[in-house]
C-alpha cells in the first residue's frame, strides 16, 4: 500500500519552455511515482544560469516543451507502490540502515540530487556517479518533468532530508557545484585561491574554498552588487573592470601568482586570467560554462607546467556532505538569496534575467509559498 501525506492532486502548474525565449505557467497532471520513487511537493527551485542558457537555446541541452528546474526542495508527499525507505547518501556514510534517521520518509523536507545514474557502471562503482555514461539528470533530460512544477517525481535515494530553514535547501545543488570544484582543486590550507566569477557558483565556490580552510580567497567579478554580497560574507573581491587581475594577484603573492585559480566564468578571457594569476606548478579548475569551446594560452600551461582540472557537478556524497554543511549555516544561505517570486511572475523573470538582469544572489520560484514552514526544524529517533 501507498503512503501517503496528502490526498493526491490531479493536476499541477509548471513553467513549460514554449520556445526559445519564452515560458509559460500551463496546468499539467501531477506525475505518478513507480516504484522505488517519491513524489515531491516543489517548496521552491532556483534559476540557474544554465536554466537561462537553455531558455535562449545557447547551450543546446533544453528543449521547447520541456519543464526545466534542478536546484529544488520539497516535502515528500507519497511513495511509489512498494518503495522502502531509502538510505540516504549520508546516512550511507554512517552506516545508517534503511528507514531510520536518515532514510526519507513520507513527511520529510527533502533536497534533490538531480543526478540519476545507472549504480552499475565503473563510474558508479567508484563513487563517480555524477560521470555516469548513462546518468540522466533532473532538468536537463526533457523526458523528466522536473523541479519548475507543484510535485516532482525522485528515485527515493536521490532524496536527501534537510533539516533546516526550508527554503534554503534550494541553495543546497549549487553550493555543492562549488564544493566540488574546491575539492578538484585539492584546496587545502595551505593555498591561496582565486576564483573568477562571483555570481552564485562562484558565491559557492568562495565559501567551498573557506570550508576546506584555504588561507586565503579572493574573487574577481565586475557586478557591485555581488561583490557586495561576497564582501558581506568576509570574502574580498576584486573589480576586473577597474584593475588587472591577474597583475594584482601577482602583486599580492610576491610576484608568483595564487596556487590555486577556479574559474567559474568559462570565457577565452576568464582561462587566460586564470592562467596568468596561478603559480608555476599551479591548479587551475575549470567549473564555468559560458562556452563550450576555449582558446587557451598553451606555453601557459606547458612551460610552467600549471594543470587544468575539470570540474562537473558532485558526487553523491558531496551533495550529502554540502546538505549537512548548509543545515548548520543559517544566516550565510540567507544571505545568498536576492529573490523569491511567484510561479506566475516566473516567465518575466527568466526574460528579465535572460536580457542581461544581474541579481546578487540566487532567484527562488516559490511553488509553496501557501505551505507553512515547520514550527521546528524535522528531529527523527
Amino acid at each position: 500500500m501507498t503512503d501517503t501525506l496528502e490526498a493526491p492532486a490531479r493536476s499541477m502548474r509548471a513553467l513549460v519552455l514554449k520556445e526559445y525565449g519564452e515560458m509559460a505557467l500551463v496546468e499539467r497532471p501531477v506525475p505518478a511515482p513507480r516504484e522505488g520513487d517519491a513524489l515531491i511537493r516543489v517548496h521552491a527551485t532556483g534559476i540557474c544560469g544554465s536554466d537561462l542558457h537553455g531558455f535562449t537555446g545557447e547551450n543546446g541541452r533544453r528543449v521547447p516543451g520541456q519543464v526545466m528546474g534542478h536546484e529544488t526542495v520539497g516535502t515528500v508527499v507519497s511513495l511509489g507502490p512498494e518503495t522502502v525507505p531509502a538510505v540516504s547518501a549520508r546516512a550511507a556514510d554512517r552506516g545508517v540502515a534503511a528507514g531510520h534517521a536518515d532514510g526519507p520518509v513520507v513527511g520529510d523536507v527533502v533536497v534533490v540530487n538531480p543526478t540519476i545514474a545507472c549504480g552499475e557502471c565503473v563510474e558508479c562503482a567508484a563513487g563517480m556517479s555524477h560521470i555516469c555514461a548513462e546518468r540522466r539528470v533532473i532538468g536537463v533530460d526533457p523526458a523528466l518533468s522536473s523541479a519548475f512544477a507543484d510535485y516532482l517525481v525522485v528515485p527515493v535515494s536521490n532524496a536527501i532530508p534537510f533539516r533546516s530553514t526550508r527554503l534554503h535547501g534550494a541553495l543546497v545543488e549549487p553550493l555543492a557545484v562549488g564544493f566540488h570544484a574546491a575539492v578538484r582543486g585539492a584546496v587545502t590550507a595551505a593555498d591561496d585561491v582565486l576564483v573568477l566569477g562571483g555570481g552564485p557558483i562562484g558565491q559557492a565556490t568562495a565559501l567551498a574554498c573557506r570550508r576546506l580552510g584555504a588561507a586565503t580567497v579572493v574573487v574577481s567579478e565586475p557586478v557591485p552588487g555581488r561583490r557586495t554580497l561576497l564582501e558581506g560574507l568576509g570574502i574580498p573581491c576584486l573589480d576586473p573592470t577597474d584593475v588587472d587581475v591577474a597583475a594584482q594577484i601577482r602583486s599580492r603573492t610576491a610576484g608568483r601568482g595564487v596556487s590555486v585559480t577556479i574559474d567559474a566564468v568559462g570565457s577565452d578571457e576568464s582561462i587566460a586570467t586564470a592562467l596568468d594569476a596561478t603559480a608555476p606548478g599551479g591548479r587551475c579548475v575549470l567549473v564555468g560554462m559560458a562556452a563550450p569551446r576555449l582558446v587557451m594560452p598553451a606555453f601557459a600551461v606547458s612551460t610552467r607546467e600549471r594543470s587544468i582540472v575539470g570540474a562537473f557537478c558532485y558526487t553523491a556524497a558531496e551533495f550529502a556532505a554540502t546538505a549537512g554543511w548548509a543545515e548548520a549555516a543559517p544566516a550565510v544561505l540567507e544571505a545568498l538569496i536576492s529573490a523569491r517570486i511567484t510561479p506566475e511572475d516566473a516567465p518575466a523573470a527568466f526574460s528579465a534575467l535572460a536580457a542581461g538582469e544581474n541579481p546578487a544572489g540566487k532567484v527562488l520560484v516559490e511553488f509553496g509559498a501557501d505551505i507553512p514552514e515547520p514550527s521546528a526544524p524535522q528531529v527523527r529517533p
